[in-house]
């Protein structure tokens, strides 16, 4: 591996590093909460638009990216 390579790899991993990606699965009223409070904090990166679990089940599952640092 090059020193280019290197770099580039180290600098791609901390990029990664600076965010958690997390699939949110509750009631629309539980994830409203939270996604208000990640959003009231900044840590809100991206927001997927809410996906049905289907069946008989009310809950819906939601995509969120956050800021760790």
């Amino acid at each position: 591996m090059t020193t280019r390579e290197r770099t580039y790899a180290r600098a791609n991993q901390q990029r990664a590093a600076q965010y958690a990606e997390i699939w949110i699965i509750a009631q629309p009223a539980e994830i409203a909460a939270m996604v208000q409070v990640a959003s009231a904090s900044g840590r809100l990166v991206y927001l997927g638009p809410p996906q049905q679990m289907g069946g008989d089940d009310t809950r819906h599952r939601r995509y969120l990216r956050l800021r760790t640092t």
